[in-house]
């Protein structure tokens, strides 16, 4: 039996154990509680390192970024790119690419692009070999021999050959194939020796051989089944022409529901099997407008890279963003052709009157800029060119004894007249505003001496036909000499009949004394020999006064932004500009320095 006295000793032990509980407990909780918070504050210093090394990982990126960035700026630079589509717009009517017989500005031009000659002219105006590999002539200077380039091929894929050179020619000598160049090759051999060899044999020594060869050569195999009377309007021309130039034919778009705003649109894509580098653009567009001020508002609308055929450019042209102006010489002149076969032209009095009432220096003024007067149907830079032998000069008192001695007398109101009839003519001009600015100053130049002149303006189409026909008394026009003096196609009279397929002797000049010397000095090599051959010419040229020099027209070539490798320094004719047509490029990307 247990005590009382052992009770209240187990109860202080009891009492004693739980305090001691007790005590560990709050012992227990008063540890976890500074254990914890002594942890606490470690793991905020923990973050606060870490967040610091990451704030400074960030600066750091950041500034390497930056630095990447500004060194990246520095060392590369904007470089001309491949790729692009060029559109080139040209005032004109599409109708023939075939190069037996593209004449005009846009049929020429299609033609450049799509077919290639034996020769051609580089960016330095120098002829040197395209389809040919070499040409070489013999002792006599009579016998050519044109080795051809054994990397060619047509673009339909097959091999291009000497055959197809033997019929380009053989179809221009025949008479029905009808191509302006026939009487130029009629008299001149053409053989195929092997499938890379054609030998030119010529009946005399022709100094413009060179230049005679850088017409377009068409396929053999698509087109000899075609007879030479059907040439002119073969499918092949306009819908389907095969060449082997830098590009290709793709389509023809027309686009317009009448005349007056129809327009062409040839779309050519690049040749991959091209015997030069491959183009460089993705696409080459020529579109045809009607006249300057649809092609001006199609330019201003970001429609084309580039446009062809402006006389001045007006100043909402020069307004437009990334506007680019090319002003290249050309080798020719622009002219006032007299028609010498009919009334009231046909008197050389008449025609000595009216040169020698034109004050061109004045008259170029209208122009709106400087152009170089010139003075005979020579350029100044021309073997054979003679100061002294320059058309005759400007002279009002000079001018009005030659009407008078015609016969032709002014009445109370200045108008001249003979026989009760006034003296009056047409000049034709085409519509562009150097043409028109020119000729309003003409007609009023010969008002003064007492002569009407009804000047008639008209669009490019049009004028086409005008001279195709000589449908004039006068024509003021634009004709391409190039760096050689031969001028036998404007000025003998072989090329002023009818049946002359170019009939490019726009004055109808005849002259027997001009004949002969042009025959001559055509046939000599030397250039002593050449030039003297020419005096005789340049002094009937003179003394008939078959045209009016006035100036060496200049090639306008306007883009939207820079074309890079576009770089001619004079040219023969406007298809000259396309020399390196397959190295131009219009896009830009960065590179490496």
């Amino acid at each position: 039996m247990v005590n009382r006295t052992t009770k209240l000793r187990w109860r202080r032990n009891w009492k004693k154990r739980r305090k001691q509980v007790e005590d560990i407990g709050v012992n227990a909780e008063q540890g976890l509680e500074a254990h914890f918070f002594r942890r606490l504050g470690r793991l905020a210093n923990v973050w606060r390192f870490a967040a610091g090394w990451v704030l400074l990982l960030i600066i750091l990126g950041v500034g390497t970024v930056m630095q990447t960035r500004s060194q990246s700026e520095y060392y590369q630079t904007l470089r001309p790119a491949s790729g692009g589509t060029y559109t080139e717009g040209i005032i004109g009517v599409f109708t023939n690419a075939n190069p037996l017989y593209a004449t005009s500005a846009v049929d020429s031009s299609v033609s450049r692009l799509v077919f290639s000659g034996l020769m051609k002219y580089d960016q330095n105006n120098n002829l040197v070999p395209d389809l040919a590999q070499s040409v070489t002539v013999d002792s006599s200077g009579k016998v050519y021999t044109v080795k051809l380039r054994s990397d060619v091929r047509w673009h339909d894929g097959q091999p291009f050959t000497a055959k197809d050179v033997a019929f380009t020619y053989g179809m221009i000598k025949n008479p029905d194939a009808r191509s302006p160049m026939f009487s130029t090759w009629r008299d001149i051999k053409v053989n195929a020796k092997d499938s890379q060899t054609v030998v030119f044999e010529l009946p005399n020594v022709l100094s413009t051989f060179g230049e005679m060869i850088t017409n377009g050569i068409v396929p053999e195999h698509l087109l000899k089944s075609v007879e030479p009377a059907q040439m002119r309007t073969a499918r092949f021309n306009s819908v389907d022409p095969v060449g082997t130039g830098p590009f290709k034919w793709d389509e023809l778009e027309v686009q317009g529901a009448t005349q007056p705003t129809r327009q062409e649109v040839v779309g050519l894509l690049p040749n991959e099997s091209f015997y030069r580098p491959m183009p460089k653009v993705d696409r080459f567009i020529i579109h045809t407008f009607r006249d300057e001020a649809q092609m001006v508002q199609s330019y201003e609308a970001g429609a084309l890279t580039s446009m062809v055929g402006l006389a001045s450019i007006p100043d909402n042209v020069r307004a437009v963003s990334d506007f680019q102006e090319y002003n290249i010489p050309l080798n020719g002149e622009v002219m006032v052709f007299f028609k010498t076969t009919a009334p009231p032209l046909d008197d050389v009095k008449v025609r000595r009157a009216l040169v020698q009432s034109a004050n061109t220096t004045d008259i170029l003024k209208n122009l709106g800029y400087s152009a170089k007067n010139v003075h005979g149907p020579l350029l100044d830079s021309h073997i054979g060119y003679k100061k002294d032998l320059g058309q005759l000069p400007y002279s009002i008192k000079q001018a009005e004894k030659y009407l008078d001695a015609a016969g032709w007398k002014k009445d109370s109101n200045g108008i001249r007249k003979k026989s009760g009839k006034e003296l009056t003519f047409s000049l034709f001009a085409q519509n562009t505003s150097d043409y028109s600015a020119v000729s309003a100053a003409l007609q009023n130049a010969w008002k003064n001496i007492g002569v009407r002149v009804n000047v008639t303006l008209q669009s490019e189409a049009d004028m086409q036909g005008v001279v195709t026909r000589h449908d004039y008394d006068a024509l003021l026009h634009g004709i391409s000499i190039g760096t050689d003096p031969d001028v036998f196609a404007y000025w003998h009279s072989s090329q002023a009949s009818p049946s002359s397929p170019s009939r490019l002797n726009f004055s109808e000049y005849k002259s027997k004394e001009a004949d002969t010397s042009l025959e001559a000095g055509r046939t000599r090599l030397d250039p002593k020999v050449r030039g003297a051959k020419y005096e005789p010419f340049l002094r009937a040229w003179r003394d008939d006064t078959p045209a009016l020099a006035l100036y060496q027209p200049a090639f306008l070539y306007v883009t939207r932004g820079k074309v890079y490798n576009f770089e001619p320094k004079s040219m023969n004719s406007i298809t000259n500009r396309y020399v390196n047509v397959e190295n131009w490029m219009i896009r830009q990307e960065k590179s490496l320095k």
